[in-house]
């Protein structure tokens, strides 16, 4: 999260309260209370009273436990007359159940609005903790039919991290990643979009933002920065930094998420798409995305109460997973041994450790999928909250079939304490990192002071990658106490990375790496001789002592096979980052307060 005076943050923050949820059909699967099925022959009056109350719940419960998916069966849904038009509050999930995003249609809207963080809420609107929440799989034909003056000009998402927009197509109207019809400042700092078919969009106040593998009609402004990876449509990156975009033609590995789909006989699938190299555009326009289909009957489907030893009983008679959504307590590993295995939450289903635990631990095999599954630290320090392989172990992986994390979110701090020595650790080889948020926070409900948070929340490194051949299409990692981000394996690519430096250091000597002030924002190993970076930031807000220096937002070794293309650094009010990378580039200090200090290529083509 990104902004100047973020304490204003945490005004609003509540436990929640459970959705209203509409009776899911007869012949539903055994999803659980927070799964609402939905049928075109419902009422229109009768789905919208549905949701307007589910985002009456979860617009304000950044912080809560309730957690829930509203999927609608194939059909359309809304009229021109009588229009669909759904707000998404946390920890919410729309979905479409077709096998394309065509076979769902709503005609009205799905919209996130900045949240007014004082005066009563009609002030400090802004998006920038508009955070865990999901829009996937069906199509919108954007009908403002009903709303006044400002709110007929788009169809507003304003959201940031934590959030993905994947398998849609919108027409009839534009698409705007920011809220410009409230009172400023309207920052936001997303986001992920992929597998879509877009209109002309609206990227205003978004600071950055990955579009991956889609179609745009159009791109307007852009902030710090934009990355465009396999996109038609895309703007041209020539004029880089202004605007600020870092367009690849082609994604050079690619696997989209997992979803689940009703057949044309109502049964309930889940499709797998397959891993994919040099990739452009959306999957689904000539058929089914390519992959295999899995059916419900495949999985254990999982509740919040089902421990992990139940969990794991269903994993070694051969099922795959589906987690419903609601807040798990993991006191030992969740163990993913089978190859292929597929993990899916629903809902932004949670994982929360207990007792020390490591949450989630996948075997070093190809082809497992780990998607749509938050990971918390609990109160007892866990050594990683994830880890894909061990560090000393066989590597039986594949270049064809990578083990895919598809929306993994971390958390450390936020909701109650956490402590973390690693949040992510990658050990296997040939592994995709599709969209991962992994955050210590910076504000919750503990209570914490800054000094407070920093001696509480502990989190050493936020992601650690030890394998060779692991590509990242939207890295965010954000406030871990020494490296957000190292890199030792070799032949790894990220795509767009997004890091903020902990706001809470008490002291320069709490923010030393031995004799060097601070610690990077990514660091590529010493050993590494071949690593490609392609558009990144490193931003600095060091609110609890302003006084603090980071020597460099981003290290690596200095070798010809190690580009970095398309970084920056950027100061939000506090705090000096002094070298972009290895002392190169000017200081980002307070007299460039949101002027990114950029470098085109590192090291320079010649």
């Amino acid at each position: 999260m990104s902004t100047i005076g973020l304490v204003l943050a945490t005004a609003l923050m509540t436990t929640g309260t459970p959705a209203t949820a509409a009776t899911p059909p007869h012949g539903a699967p055994a999803l659980g209370p927070n799964v609402t099925v939905f049928d075109p022959g419902m009422p229109v009056a009768q789905i919208q009273a549905t949701l307007d109350a589910a985002h009456a719940a979860q617009v304000d419960s950044e912080m809560g436990t309730a957690r829930h998916a509203y999927l609608f069966k194939p059909g359309t849904y809304g009229t021109a007359e009588q229009p669909l038009q759904i707000k998404v509050g946390y920890y919410t999930e729309i979905s479409g159940l077709g096998a394309s995003p065509t076979d769902v249609v709503i005609n009205g809207k799905v919209e996130v609005y900045n949240r007014c963080l004082a005066d009563g809420g009609t002030a400090n609107c802004l998006a920038l903790v508009n955070f865990w929440r999901t829009l996937s799989n069906l199509s919108i034909n954007v009908n403002a039919a009903g709303q006044d003056g400002c709110r007929s000009t788009a169809n507003f998402w304003a959201v940031s991290q934590a959030v993905s927009l994947r398998r849609l197509n919108i027409t009839g109207g534009n698409l705007s990643l920011m809220d410009y019809c409230t009172a400023g400042p309207q920052y936001a700092s997303g986001g992920f979009i992929a597998d879509s078919k877009l209109p002309s969009v609206t990227n205003g106040s978004q600071q950055q933002w990955l579009i991956r593998d889609s179609e745009v009609a159009g791109w307007s402004n852009g902030v710090w920065n934009q990355v465009f990876s396999g996109v038609v449509g895309a703007p041209d990156e020539t004029g880089f930094p202004n605007p600020p975009y870092t367009t690849l033609d082609a994604t050079p590995v690619s696997r989209e998420k997992p979803y689940l789909y009703a057949d044309a006989r109502g049964r309930y699938q889940v499709r797998v798409p397959a891993a994919r190299k040099g990739t452009r555009g959306v999957t689904w326009a000539g058929g089914m995305t390519p992959g295999r289909t899995l059916p419900i009957g495949d999985f254990f489907v999982a509740k919040p109460s089902d421990s992990a030893q139940v969990i794991n009983q269903q994993l070694a008679r051969g099922k795959n997973l589906l987690l419903t959504p609601g807040v798990y307590d993991i006191a030992r590993s969740i163990e993913v041994k089978r190859a292929d295995t597929v993990v899916l939450g629903l809902g932004h289903a949670t994982l929360t450790a207990v007792r020390g635990s490591i949450p989630l631990v996948v075997a070093d095999v190809p082809g497992v999928v780990i998607a749509g599954v938050t990971i918390d630290a609990g109160l007892h320090k866990s050594p990683v909250l994830l880890q894909v392989g061990t560090k000393h172990g066989r590597h039986r992986s594949s270049p064809a079939n990578p083990t895919t994390l598809s929306d993994v979110y971390f958390r450390v701090g936020g909701p109650h304490v956490g402590k973390t020595g690693t949040a992510l650790e990658v050990n296997s080889d040939h592994v995709l990192i599709d969209h991962a948020w992994v955050w210590r926070a910076d504000h919750g409900v503990e209570g914490f002071t800054d000094t407070q948070r920093w001696n509480t929340n502990l989190g050493r490194n936020g992601a650690v990658i030890n394998g060779d051949h692991v590509t990242a299409t939207g890295l965010f990692v954000e406030h871990f106490q020494q490296y957000n981000t190292i890199w030792n394996g070799e032949h790894g690519t990220t795509i767009l990375y997004q890091n903020e430096l902990p706001y809470d250091p008490p002291t320069q000597a709490d923010w030393m790496n031995g004799a060097v002030e601070g610690w990077a924002g990514y660091k590529v190993g010493d050993r590494v001789r071949t690593h490609n970076l392609y558009g990144a930031g490193v931003y600095v807000f060091n609110q609890n002592n302003p006084e603090i220096h980071t020597e460099n937002g981003f290290e690596t070794p200095s070798r010809p096979g190690i580009k970095l293309h398309h970084i920056m650094t950027v100061n939000l009010s506090a705090g000096t980052i002094d070298h972009v990378v290895n002392g190169t580039g000017e200081a980002a200090d307070t007299t460039k307060v949101g002027v990114p200090v950029y470098i085109t290529d590192y090291p320079p083509t010649p």
